[in-house]
């Protein structure tokens, strides 16, 4: 049983002071405090080295001090959703094979990628996505033939790639091989043959990580922003200039991106017309 008289003099945690910071920069822009205050509550958050000291800091603002972590459990916590290890789930795969005669084939969205996954194109294509994909082992082969044909295997950041595939008048992309893979991160082996067509590599990030990491930017300059002493004068004001103009960058960078994904769309409803048009003949 936990003694709460005791909470207060546990130790803070760096993340602990950078909550009680964040809960003084929205007071700052909210007009709660001003900024001699806001600087005095600041220092005295990155000085705090208990609970008992980081909680009055925020006590007479509306969003409550920092909450003391819960009891330490020796039970076994589930893995973290997202983890590389929640995604290695055993068992056998959801697909294990894929034909494409003058035509196509796509396995992409969640599926779990077995530990062997055999794949067969003739004058036609295929799509293999891993990044939502779970895995069946920590190290899955993928076998690839390509007859006048190609394929397209998309692996998310993190995973080891290694390919061995023979091409004759063709080839396998190699440019993914030799990037360490993260601790716990499956392994991908590309085999296979290609004659007169070709099996690609690529490594992307799926669409609502890179939603993610853009938000996490724009969050960042707004705490910058936040942060901006009233006193600056000039130099505060040529900050925000640069700032703003880094915005429009980013809003400029965004466009292109929507612009790139329509024109890959585009290419996708070709490619499937295309393939459609070859099972018709």
């Amino acid at each position: 049983m936990t003694d709460d008289a005791a909470v207060p003099e546990l130790r803070a945690s760096d993340a602990d002071r950078e909550r009680v910071a964040e809960v003084l920069r929205d007071a700052l822009a909210e007009g709660r405090l001003d900024m001699e205050e806001f600087e005095e509550r600041l220092e005295a958050t990155y000085k705090a080295r208990t609970y008992g000291e980081l909680t009055p800091i925020t006590r007479d603002l509306p969003v409550a001090g920092v909450t003391p972590p819960p009891p330490v459990s020796l039970a076994k916590e589930p893995v973290p959703s997202g983890s590389w290890a929640g995604r290695i789930v055993g068992g056998e795969g959801s697909s294990t094979w894929a034909v494409a005669v003058m035509s196509g084939f796509q396995r992409k969205g969640r599926w779990t990628v077995p530990r062997v996954f055999n794949c067969f194109a003739f004058w036609g294509g295929g799509e293999i996505d891993l990044r939502e994909a779970n895995f069946a082992a920590g190290e899955v082969e993928i076998n690839c033939v390509a007859i006048m044909g190609g394929m397209n295997i998309i692996v998310p950041p993190g995973v080891e790639v290694v390919v061995r595939g023979i091409g004759i008048m063709g080839g396998f992309d190699h440019r993914e091989e030799g990037v360490p893979g993260e601790p716990g991160a499956p392994r991908v082996i590309v085999n296979g043959f290609a004659f007169w067509g070709g099996v690609g590599v690529e490594r992307k990030l799926t669409k609502e990580e890179r939603r993610r990491l853009k938000e996490e930017r724009r969050q960042e300059k707004l705490d910058r922003r936040t942060g901006l002493s009233l006193d600056e004068g000039y130099e505060g004001h040529r900050r925000m200039l640069e700032e703003h103009r880094e915005w429009r960058s980013d809003l400029h960078e965004e466009r292109r991106q929507r612009h790139e994904e329509r024109r890959e769309r585009h290419r996708e409803r070709r490619e499937e017309r295309d393939r459609r048009r070859h099972g018709d003949y």
